[in-house]
């Protein structure tokens, strides 16, 4: 929505004073130019990026355009498995956590955070961690390393479209001014006409350097914060097992996590403490009727 509401904002400032000033609104309509500009623009951005890079560019986009970042539910789902796998794991053992991490999809504790289960990126990354965990053998300074390995793997991933879109718009005044001169060339073989037209036909030719501004920088920079926002579960999770795995309790545990949030999004102490006690009294209540079913079988 803020992508919209600037465009609204930057186009109405320049049709506005260009207006202000004089200018005459139909120099502004040269479609053609914005074709050489758009068409160039967009075949050389094909030319340097793979496929992979291209789709995900798009999905960028719309996700920047949405501003689709996590939100304070989304945090409140992660800390909340975390929580609830590590309680299992410290009151029960491995035997008990193990089916959760081999099968998400089945798992009653993933059910209970839809976000979370729906993510399954980070949920992979999740059981990844909890399966090395409770194969023991792991010490936590080598967890953190191969978690900080994976962590700058998947950013370097993320942040693809936005490398190239900051490639793409250094590019673009260029395009413009290519398109500016192919526009003086034009005007230049209509040097014998009136300076009426002559003047309508250099004006063409600038217009069409308006579009490598303004536009594809701003929105390069909004895909990076959103893309940004997008990693910080992952970071909750890495920073959450590693108190876990340096002894913290798990109430402790996820209290290390959730300070990497930032502070607009961050859930309270209190949130949290409801969110993880509220799943732990269902959790219990389960498995009591889990135990009920099995006697009365």
């Amino acid at each position: 929505m803020t992508i919209i509401i600037g465009l609204i904002i930057a186009g109405a400032s320049l049709i506005g004073g260009f207006a202000a000033l004089g200018g005459k609104m139909l120099v502004l309509r040269q479609p053609f130019e914005f074709l050489i500009i758009v068409g160039v623009a967009f075949g050389a951005y094909i030319v340097a990026n793979p496929l992979k890079v291209i789709a995900d560019t798009a999905r960028s986009i719309g996700e920047a355009l949405v501003h689709s970042v996590p939100r304070k539910r989304d945090y409140l789902d992660v800390v909340g498995v975390l929580y609830a796998l590590m309680r299992e794991l410290r009151a029960k053992g491995r035997n008990e956590v193990e089916p959760h991490i081999e099968d998400p999809d089945n798992s009653e504790i993933f059910r209970k955070f839809p976000s979370l289960q729906k993510h399954k990126p980070l949920r992979t990354f999740v059981c990844d961690y909890f399966r090395l965990i409770i194969v023991g053998n792991a010490r936590p300074h080598e967890i953190e390393a191969l978690m900080d390995e994976e962590l700058e793997t998947i950013a370097r991933d993320k942040m693809k479209p936005y490398h190239a879109m900051t490639v793409l718009a250094e590019a673009l005044p260029a395009i413009g001014i290519v398109a500016a001169v192919l526009g003086v060339i034009k005007a230049m073989g209509a040097i014998d006409q009136s300076p009426q037209i002559l003047g309508g036909l250099i004006g063409a030719a600038l217009v069409g350097t308006f579009l490598s501004y303004g536009l594809v920088t701003p929105l390069a920079n909004n895909i990076k914060g959103v893309r940004e926002r997008r990693l910080r579960p992952y970071v909750i999770v890495k920073q959450s097992l590693l108190a876990f795995l340096n002894g913290a309790a798990p109430q402790i545990a996820i209290e290390h996590g959730r300070k990497t949030i930032n502070a607009n999004d961050r859930p309270s102490i209190d949130e949290v403490e409801n969110e993880t006690i509220t799943h732990a009294v269902m959790t219990t209540a389960d498995n009591v009727q889990e135990l009920n079913q099995k006697g009365a079988a």
